[in-house]
């Protein structure tokens, strides 16, 4: 998950398979092997294979029951990483990849992969990471999926200007900070893939382009927003900006100075909204730059839907508390459906969106949701919250270092249900293993596939705790 215009806080490893990240002694490589099997798929979506004395070889590009020659980039003490040199038989699930970018960008590492193989992928990884810590579903993850393609409504591209003078636009190359220029995205919604030819151009016409760090796209209800993180201000760089806005009929901001960037409006401030799911129509979400959103809405929707499905029924006043609220993406449905839902997050813009979500939505619906700003990092503020609201209900939405210290919390209070979304399944299992040992059964678990063509995986885990589910089930009179 990622924010429009800021980087969450600092994030746990992710559990990339293949020992990622890891600081071992390695010499770069490029040693051609005699031809391998690849026998699985790792997490990360890199071809798995053993070379003859045993070690692991990881290979970008590759798919299980293939037989391919690979050269070696990458060598480490206890695996080498790899990458197909030549394809010698090919797997029935490999497909033409849908991007013209495949094999440079870093995006979309699966694209090579038949889609409905992908979703059998990340479902076995979610399974797998539990496995590992001793957790065995009942039966398969839920799989929650929308389009294919065309899909992301929000996305941030780097900017760099090179030695010669060259301005270039795209994302990174796959573990590299080096910058793919992209001017058509296939994953991107119509209206950003639209603007990214004519942003190249325009930045190749700055005074200043130096100045631009990267730039941040979003769809709302409203029309499309650019972001441009601006170091310093260049006024004739930013009249070139405003006259891109109206050629194209979008919102335009800057994220403005370099050491603490406020945001600054180059066109008038839009009331930016997206829309959730409820159980009798859709709630409207206010969101601004900086604001958590996930990136697929159609997923998103899934989710909410599925989330409303596996509570039901929320007797009229059932107490929820939800963590990690954002701007009321659970919080509002939740409120909807009748339950009284205590909604709290870290940071106060989002904790005032909420807020103003929550009573924008009010009209002619009986939405009960207070809003609260506290560091859900913090055991002892989150025992209070558990001690204060009583909740049958807990929501937790983690970034990607998932909710250990809230996890500890509910071990030692149980709930009678719990509903974990999570960006990363490698925390997920390891906070799901205090949640199992403290006493609590996964009743439901679910993957969404939120970003098509990637190993990124999304899931959905709801807790029950014995006993406290069946009073749960009585509902309660005042609330």
């Amino acid at each position: 998950m990622t924010m429009l215009g800021k980087r969450r806080p600092g994030r746990a490893s992710s559990g990339v398979s293949g020992l990622h990240g890891r600081q071992a002694e390695h010499r770069e490589a490029s040693e051609e092997q005699d031809a391998l099997e690849i026998r699985g798929l790792a997490h990360d979506g890199r071809g798995v294979a053993r070379i003859a004395r045993g070690k692991t070889v990881f290979v970008e590009g590759a798919l299980p029951g293939e037989h391919v020659r690979v050269a070696v980039h990458r060598t480490r003490k206890r695996f080498d990483e790899a990458h197909v040199r030549e394809l010698l038989v090919a797997s029935p699930e490999r497909v033409a990849p849908p991007c013209a970018h495949v094999g440079q960008c870093g995006g979309c590492d699966l694209q090579h992969l038949a889609l409905a193989a992908q979703r059998r992928h990340k479902q076995a990884v979610l399974e797998a990471w539990l496995g590992r810590q001793g957790i065995t579903l009942e039966a398969a993850p839920e799989l929650l999926a929308g389009s294919g393609e065309s899909y992301r409504r929000r996305a941030r591209l780097g900017v760099k200007v090179d030695a010669e003078g060259g301005v270039h636009l795209g994302f990174r190359a796959r573990h590299s900070h080096r910058l793919v220029d992209i001017d058509a995205c296939t994953v991107l919604v119509p209206a950003l893939d639209a603007l990214l030819a004519p942003l190249h151009r325009l930045l190749a016409e700055l005074e200043a382009p130096r100045q631009v760090g990267h730039l941040e796209l979003l769809d709302s209800d409203q029309g499309a927003l650019v972001v441009v993180r601006q170091l310093h201000d260049h006024a004739a760089d930013a009249w070139r900006w405003q006259a891109f806005s109206r050629a194209r009929g979008v919102h335009l901001a800057r994220w403005l100075g370099r050491e603490a960037p406020k945001l600054d409006w180059l066109t008038p401030t839009p009331a930016l909204r997206c829309r959730v799911p409820g159980p009798d129509g859709e709630l409207t979400l206010g969101i601004a730059p900086g604001d958590f959103l996930q990136a697929n809405a159609e997923v998103n929707s899934l989710m909410v839907t599925t989330a409303l499905a596996w509570l039901a029924p929320l007797a009229r006043g059932r107490r929820v508390l939800d963590l990690f609220a954002g701007v009321g993406n659970f919080s509002l449905p939740l409120a909807a459906a009748g339950a009284r839902v205590t909604a709290v997050e870290g940071r106060a813009a989002m904790v005032a969106r909420l807020a103003d979500n929550a009573c924008r939505n009010a009209p002619g619906r009986e939405l009960s949701v207070a809003a609260r700003q506290a560091d859900l990092n913090d055991e002892a503020t989150v025992g209070e919250l558990l001690q204060e609201v009583g909740p049958e209900v807990v929501v937790l939405d983690p970034p990607r270092q998932g909710a250990e210290p809230a996890c500890r919390v509910l071990g030692q209070r149980p709930v009678p249900r719990l509903l974990y979304i999570s960006c990363d399944p490698a925390t997920l299992a390891r906070d799901a293993a205090l949640l199992v040992h403290a006493g609590y059964r996964i009743r439901h678990a679910a993957v969404a596939d939120m970003f098509v063509h990637t190993s990124h995986v999304e899931s959905m885990l709801l807790f029950e705790y014995p006993g406290a589910a069946r009073q749960a089930q009585g509902g309660s009179s005042d609330g």
